[in-house]
Parts: C-alpha cells; sequence; structure tokens
C-alpha cells in the first residue's frame, strides 16, 4: 500500500502492518493517509473476510509523531481537523473509526506501545490481543489536548465512563492485564499476531455473509434503540436464510468437512 502501511492478503486473511518500525510505527502525515487510504481499499474488497492489524517492529503505535507534526498547519498538529473528508469522520478520526465501518471483522494484535492516538487506532477493531508487556495511555493530555481520534465514539461500548474519565484526566500508562481488565483489549497473548490470524482463520471459515450481517447488527447495536436492532435482526436473518452460503454451512458441519463459500 504505501512506504507506511503493508497489505498481504492471502486465503481471505488481509494482514495488515503499520511499517514505520524506526519510529515505533508512529503517526505522522503519511502514515494517516496510508491508512486512510488501506481502509478504502478494504472497504470494497469482497474476497477478504477478516482483517489482520498489526505494527511492525517494537511496537503497535507510538501514537502521534510530535515532531513530525509541529509546524506542518493545519489545527496545530498537521491535519485538517475542521474538514469531514471520510463521511462522519475528519482524516484523525477516520484511521480509527474506519476499522468500524469496514464491512469485515477486525482484529488488532498489539505489542510494546498503544500511546495516545495508537491506542485509538486500536480501539477500531472488533477484537483485541495484547501482549502481556504491552503499555497503554489514553495519553493525549499529556500534551494538552483531549483524545479526538474518535476513541470517545469507541470506547464508550467498551470501557466504563469513570474508567475513561480517570485515564484520560491523569494520562497514566497501564498494562495489558488492567487494558483487559477495563475493557480496552479483549485478551492478553504471549503471541498477539500468531493468535489473531489463528482466530481470523477460524473467522473466514464461516459464511462470510453472516459474519457481515453480524458485525452490522453489532454496530448498531451500539446506538439504535431496541425496536430498530430487532427488526435489523429479523432483516438479516432472512436476507440469509436458504441462501447458498448458508446452505453450504449446514451442508459442510452435517458432512463434517471445510465449507466452500462464494464471497
Amino acid at each position: 500500500m504505501s512506504d507506511r502501511v503493508t497489505v498481504r492478503v492471502e486465503d481471505h486473511i488481509a494482514d495488515v502492518r503499520l511499517s514505520r518500525p524506526d519510529k515505533m510505527n508512529a503517526l505522522d502525515p503519511a502514515m494517516f493517509e496510508a491508512l486512510a487510504a488501506t481502509i478504502d481499499a478494504l472497504k470494497t474488497r469482497q474476497d477478504v473476510r477478516c482483517v489482520v492489524l498489526s505494527g511492525e517492529g517494537r511496537a503497535f503505535c507510538a501514537g502521534l509523531d510530535m515532531a513530525a507534526m509541529a509546524g506542518l498547519g493545519g489545527d496545530g498538529v498537521g491535519i485538517d481537523l475542521a474538514t469531514r473528508r471520510h463521511g462522519i469522520a475528519n482524516l484523525a478520526q477516520y484511521v480509527a473509526w474506519g476499522w468500524r465501518e469496514l464491512p469485515m471483522p477486525v482484529i488488532v494484535a498489539l505489542h510494546g506501545v498503544a500511546l495516545g492516538g495508537g491506542l485509538q487506532v486500536a480501539s477500531g477493531g472488533d477484537v483485541r490481543l495484547a501482549h502481556p508487556g504491552t503499555r497503554l495511555a489514553i495519553r493525549e493530555l499529556h500534551w494538552g489536548i483531549v483524545p479526538d481520534m474518535a476513541g470517545v465514539a469507541l470506547w464508550r461500548t467498551l470501557v466504563r465512563d469513570d474508567v475513561l474519565r480517570e485515564l484520560t484526566y491523569t494520562a497514566r500508562e497501564f498494562d495489558a492485564a488492567e487494558a483487559a481488565g477495563h475493557g480496552f483489549v479483549t485478551r492478553v497473548s504471549e503471541d498477539p499476531i500468531g493468535e489473531a490470524l489463528a482466530l481470523a482463520r477460524d473467522i473466514a471459515a464461516h459464511n462470510p455473509h453472516a459474519v457481515r450481517g453480524a458485525k452490522r447488527l453489532y454496530n448498531q447495536a451500539a446506538e439504535a434503540d431496541a425496536e430498530t436492532v430487532l427488526r435489523a435482526e429479523t432483516e438479516e436473518q432472512l436476507a440469509l436464510i436458504r441462501t447458498p452460503n448458508q446452505i453450504e454451512q449446514v451442508m459442510a458441519n452435517m458432512q463434517k468437512r471445510l465449507a466452500q463459500f462464494v464471497d
């Protein structure tokens, strides 16, 4: 995709990696643009059933590259925050929120650090696996700013309000075990990338249309009222029942074989 993000698609899984290891994958303007372009490209991939997002080198992402951003104009961080170039999101928000908008599940593998904007990018995933040594932080108040890369919108479905306030107001670091306890991380893993790829293969072995339908339901459930969600459940189910992929899933289960789906 670029010198900031690499994408490899194999067996219906997109292995996406932040590729700026010399800077611990810190977010500079080129990284923002590369992440946005990657999300846009994946949105139209019918052959991709799951995405695994990770970082190369010593860390997932150290957050904003403050040195690279300084003096670049925009709203003080080299990014035009006022313009909504990506639907409801500006560019800074889209590199986190955009993973939530992808039609397929996104699994994030964390190691090293996931600080500030890096934690917000990770929070856009459906599932997050973190190495025990990972250090995380809602880091923005350390720099005198607020979290504004979609973290507030994403964390409200993951983490208790009072916990969010404490971690935001203090900007303190916390480890993977604490992150899992709060809900920032799904679980701790000694091999987050390996486990993420294994989980992706498991997901890819299920009816891709049903998986995408389930993601739409859970995305909607975060904000919709009960009546809307109940109707959405019915609509998704009626769209799946007796389709070739749904029948193939049943037959494969009964015949104890791997299903062969049409994407």
